[in-house]
């Protein structure tokens, strides 16, 4: 890995006007994180900390109140082909089969027609969809579809992979079996990955890193490095894995136990000035 970070994200604070007021909305308050080239680091913290607001950042798709978000040393000013993004939701276009949802980004880059199609091909293999590109997606499974979306963000070589809880809408056993191939594709491909998710198990065994949030508005509370032998049979059931869930899963209750203290709180004050 490079010691140079592929992402960084410095002193990011994202603020929201309340709409008829003066005052503002916080919903991360000064975010500081690096991912180096090829690092798969997952993002936890308790709901409405802000975990969503923040790929929307990395995306491009909004800008920080203040701070910065660099990739590869520049700022990201925009959406840009040079970050992939998987949502919870498919996104896939319904009127386009497997392959071609596939080659939309490869058309957005120009690339010829031949081209476009054998790179949806690989895609679709190293997904393993081989044999299911002329499927649409109403005739693919919520797992498949999945794969689809992956696919199609890689296709287009980002730099970085963004994925925001894609599989959170699956099946216990479809999302094992996709996290599985999530990390067969990352080795085989070496993109930097990160990924956001409320499952503590999910974060595990998937993280090199996991990234705590705080509740809102979202910081950095704490950074977990993962040392885990996902070679073994059942990983998840083992010491080491155990250990990395009680300590995690005491972080967060630390922090949701914080949000419902102060959300108690502040029905108290509202039902006192009523």
């Amino acid at each position: 890995m490079s010691t140079t970070p592929k992402l960084r994200l410095e002193h990011v604070t994202k603020q929201f006007p309340v709409r008829g007021t003066d005052t503002a909305f916080t919903a991360l308050d000064d975010v500081s994180l690096d991912l180096a080239d090829g690092e798969f680091l997952v993002l936890v913290g308790p709901s409405g900390c802000g975990k969503s607001t923040l790929l929307d950042l990395l995306g491009g798709l909004s800008s920080p109140t203040s701070g910065r978000i660099l990739l590869d040393g520049q700022p990201i000013s925009g959406p840009g082909l040079d970050r992939g993004i998987v949502f919870q939701q498919y996104a896939l276009l319904p009127w386009r089969t497997a392959r071609h949802n596939i080659e939309f980004g490869l058309e957005a880059k120009g690339l010829p027609r031949r081209q476009r199609r054998a790179l949806a091909e690989h895609y679709l293999e190293l997904v393993g969809l081989r044999g299911f590109g002329d499927r649409y997606p109403h005739e693919l499974s919520g797992g498949m579809k999945q794969r689809v979306a992956i696919a199609r963000s890689l296709a287009f070589d980002p730099e970085v992979l963004l994925m925001d809880e894609p599989f959170a809408a699956l099946d216990a056993q479809t999302r094992e079996s996709l996290q599985d191939e999530l990390l067969r594709i990352r080795h085989e491909t070496g993109k930097t990955i990160l990924f956001i998710t409320h499952g503590i198990d999910e974060a595990i065994y998937l993280g090199q890193r996991v990234a705590v949030l705080t509740s809102r508005p979202g910081r950095i509370k704490t950074v977990v490095d993962i040392d885990i032998d996902r070679t073994v049979d059942d990983v998840r059931s083992g010491e080491a894995f155990r250990h990395y869930r009680h300590r995690i899963w005491s972080l967060l209750h630390s922090e949701v136990e914080r949000a419902q203290h102060h959300e108690f709180g502040a029905a108290t004050q509202e039902v006192q000035h009523v």
